[in-house]
Formats: structure tokens, C-alpha cells, sequence
């Protein structure tokens, strides 16, 4: 008989604690783990993006972690295909796999499938990114909130790739763009438990605010600076690098543009947490929980066998 297989899928906002529980519930169940933290995909960026510690990383095996280049074209699409295939490796000597990470895309991608949207002409977008270049990120942020305001609510609205996606669609078919996001999961080769780590708001965004402390003391000053002559590439229009680069502009002093990373930081929290809280799969542990945490796997993961 064929033992069932389960991806433990361990979410939650930006410093919640997931790296530390991933791999404290990937030893427990001798496994490995995959990241679905689209920003830790890239080699070039590391201390902006959190990436575990080379110490982390040696206590259990890790993948889709230095995977890309910030040159790469790569999708949630591309996750997909290439999540699926590892997974299936890992299944062979695995009953358990984790995966972890806060892009609730790619998560969704590699648990459901990916929905279907309808092909965007080459002029949509074009004419996007010239409003884009133009006016601004805000010109998109406005249309989208008129147009689709559901997903507007659920997307980083600081990802200027995402709204360019999401406005082509509802400019092209005159629907909003979340209307082709309910098609009905794809089937996969295992179980999903979802484990959700979550603390109080006000503790996270301490959390949060001293992480860039510290992420500023590790050198993310000099990691921007390379980066900076590619900061138009889609990997880097991310919280921790724009805001530095417009310091580099001389937009802003090196204090307002700290500050206005742990603001932005604070705001995509509140977006992830709002992503997962709507979805009554996810069972939610606090990061000091990880022996219920892992009981309650324990016992998901039985009773699914029995």
C-alpha cells in the first residue's frame, strides 16, 4: 500500500518566526525543506531579504534558497513546475515535506495550481509601464483600487510587476483581475497541512522595526549599493532595496529612508497576515508554541493515515 505524503506548509508575515519552526519541525520529521519566500530565491540579495543564516542552512537541507540571479527570468509558473518534480524526489524518502515561506502566490501555486488568465497584448502592457515611468507607482495603485479593489487588498501594492499584471488583465477583459483567481484546485500527490505562525501586532512590528536594525548593522547599506545599478530589474522592487536606491537618489536622508523600511516592512506584515487570516486552512501557532505545533502535525498527519 502506498503510504500518503504531506507538504507541511508553515506561513505567516515577514518575522514571525518561520524560519526557526521550519526547521525545528523539519528535524523532528527528518525531512527537507523548500522555501516559498520568492525574494530569498535570489543570490545577490541576503541580508535585505532574511535569508536563513549559513548555520540555519546547515542544520537541515534547504532548497529554492540561492537558487537565481536577480538576472533570471523566472515565474511563480516556473515555481511550480520545478516545486512539483522536487517534491516528487523528495516523496521517495519522505513521507513529510516542509515548505515555508510568506508569498502566499507561490504557496498556492505549488498546493492548488495556478489559475488560468486570459493573454494580454504586448501594447496593455507597454502603455502601463509608461504610466508607470511617468506618473508613478501610485497612478497604478489608484486604477487598481477602482478597478479590482478585492485584489488591491490582497496584492503588494509596492510590487509595480504585480499591478502592471493585474491592470493589463482588467483593462483587456473588463473584469477585475481576482474574478480568474476561483477556478477549482488542481489535484496533487499529497496532503496540505497548513501551519500558520502569528504573534500579537505589536510585538511583530517590534520585531519588525529591530530587524532592519540589525539588517542595517549586517551591511544592507553595501548590499544595495551593488544592487542599485539594477534597480529596475522586477527582483528588486522590493521592500529594504526602493528604499534605499531613492537615498541613493538623493531623495530622502539614510534616517527617513530606514524608517520608511520599517513602515513599508510593518505594512506588507499587515497585507500577509490579512492573505492568511482569510483563508480557514491555516491553523495559526505562536512562534513560543513549536511543541504544540508539532503535535498538532503529529496528530494531522495520523489520523490522515488511520
Amino acid at each position: 500500500m502506498n503510504r500518503q505524503k504531506h507538504l507541511i506548509v508553515i506561513g505567516g508575515a515577514t518575522a514571525t518566526g518561520k524560519t526557526a519552526a521550519a526547521i525545528q519541525v523539519a528535524n523532528h520529521f527528518k525531512t527537507e525543506i523548500l522555501s516559498a519566500d520568492s525574494r530569498q530565491f535570489y543570490r545577490e540579495m541576503s541580508i535585505g531579504t532574511a535569508k536563513p543564516s549559513t548555520e540555519e542552512l546547515a542544520k537541515t537541507p534547504h532548497h529554492f534558497i540561492n537558487s537565481l540571479s536577480i538576472h533570471d527570468d523566472y515565474s511563480v509558473g516556473d515555481f511550480e513546475s520545478e516545486a512539483l518534480a522536487l517534491v516528487a524526489v523528495l516523496f521517495q524518502k519522505n513521507d513529510c515535506v516542509v515548505l515555508v515561506g510568506g508569498s502566499g502566490l507561490f504557496i498556492r501555486a505549488l498546493c492548488e495550481g495556478l489559475d488560468e488568465f486570459p493573454e494580454v497584448s504586448k501594447s496593455t502592457v507597454e502603455a502601463l509601464e509608461k504610466t508607470l515611468s511617468e506618473i508613478g507607482i501610485e497612478a497604478l495603485q489608484s486604477e487598481l483600487k477602482e478597478l479590482d479593489p478585492l485584489y488591491f487588498e490582497q496584492v503588494d501594492i509596492q510590487n509595480p510587476h504585480r499591478l502592471v499584471r493585474a491592470l493589463s488583465v482588467c483593462r483587456e477583459s473588463g473584469q477585475p483581475f481576482s474574478s480568474f483567481r476561483t477556478k477549482e484546485k488542481k489535484q496533487r500527490p499529497f496532503t496540505p497541512n497548513y501551519v500558520l505562525m502569528e504573534m500579537e501586532r505589536n510585538i511583530l512590528y517590534e520585531k519588525i522595526n529591530l530587524r532592519v536594525d540589525k539588517m542595517v548593522e549586517a551591511g544592507l547599506l553595501e548590499e544595495a549599493r551593488k544592487l542599485y545599478p539594477f534597480r529596475n530589474l522586477n527582483a528588486l522592487q522590493t521592500v529594504g532595496y526602493q528604499e534605499l536606491f531613492d537615498f541613493f537618489d538623493e531623495k530622502c536622508s539614510l534616517v527617513d529612508a530606514i524608517e520608511k523600511i520599517k513602515q513599508n516592512s510593518r505594512r506588507y506584515a499587515k497585507r500577509q497576515s490579512t492573505w492568511f487570516r482569510k483563508d480557514p486552512h491555516w491553523k495559526a501557532f505562536d512562534p513560543k508554541e513549536i511543541t504544540a505545533l508539532i503535535g498538532y502535525l503529529e496528530s494531522e498527519i495520523h489520523k490522515k493515515i488511520s
